[in-house]
């Protein structure tokens, strides 16, 4: 069996004192949509900013498709760690909550702009990988307008094609559709699940239980900064094994 494109073991972090992962080991596959679920403060989004390097953890070990990153407390961060760090970023695309478009570019700008800054891509090739990636997302006959004169769900589909256009191993998702009107929500999951379909790896922290329950292949659940239980939807929300798991769900779906 291959090993899963990322590896967590061991993972924890700390803000202030206060523990907020305490010990996450977690096999992320390549090819599947995964959702982390769990209740607010449970550590889920501090768990997607350490594997994207955007926050160091204090212990443990990350590996992502052959880059490791370890982190022993007994040591300081030297130039290795710091390289490793660069070399998980590249590995990661990243999607918000609050979309992050430059507001002074097109969309079709804020999609070749960072290929072109961050990797040297040549301006027209960008442009014209950002143009099929605004096709892929629905938004080819929005390439010339600017985010304050797009919808809420267009600016998240211009963030994913933004992120899909460094040609991540995986997209991380901070709540994507939480700052969008409910009516918008589909368009932004629907674009999710036809990445899914052509195999892109997508690691997803939300409260779509519909979502998480259509859609993932793996559903894990976290509570208070522990990983208590994971597997297959179909088993996750029929028959979840853990009272803190069923307790969680019954507020969602009744």
């Amino acid at each position: 069996m291959p090993d899963p494109l990322i590896r967590v073991e061991g993972l924890k972090k700390s803000f202030r004192g206060t523990p907020v992962l305490r010990g996450i080991d977690l096999d992320f596959e390549a090819s599947q949509l995964t959702v982390l679920i769990g209740p607010s403060g449970c550590g889920k989004s501090t768990l997607l900013r350490c594997l994207n390097g955007l926050e160091i953890f204090d212990e443990g070990r990350i590996a992502v498709d052959g880059v490791s990153l370890r982190r022993d407390p007994s040591r300081p961060r030297n130039g290795e760690f710091e390289r490793a760090t660069h070399e998980l970023r590249r590995r990661m695309g990243m999607v918000f909550q609050s979309f992050n478009l430059f507001p002074h570019m097109t969309a079709l700008d804020n999609v070749a702009r960072p290929p072109m800054i961050v990797s040297g891509v040549p301006a027209a090739e960008a442009r014209a990988n950002a143009r099929r990636l605004l096709e892929k997302v629905g938004l080819a006959a929005k390439a010339d307008l600017y985010p304050a004169e797009l919808s809420g769900g267009q600016q998240q589909r211009a963030a994913i094609a933004r992120a899909l256009a460094m040609k991540p191993k995986v997209l991380l998702y901070d709540e994507p559709t939480s700052a969008l009107d409910p009516g918008l929500v589909d368009e932004v999951l629907g674009v999710m699940q036809e990445l899914d379909a052509e195999g892109i790896t997508q690691v997803v922290v939300t409260h779509e239980m519909r979502f998480a329950r259509g859609a993932a292949d793996k559903v894990v659940f976290l509570s208070e900064g522990r990983v208590v239980e994971q597997g297959d939807p179909a088993r996750m929300f029929s028959e979840p094994s853990d009272p803190r798991t069923r307790e969680f769900l019954k507020h969602f779906l009744g």
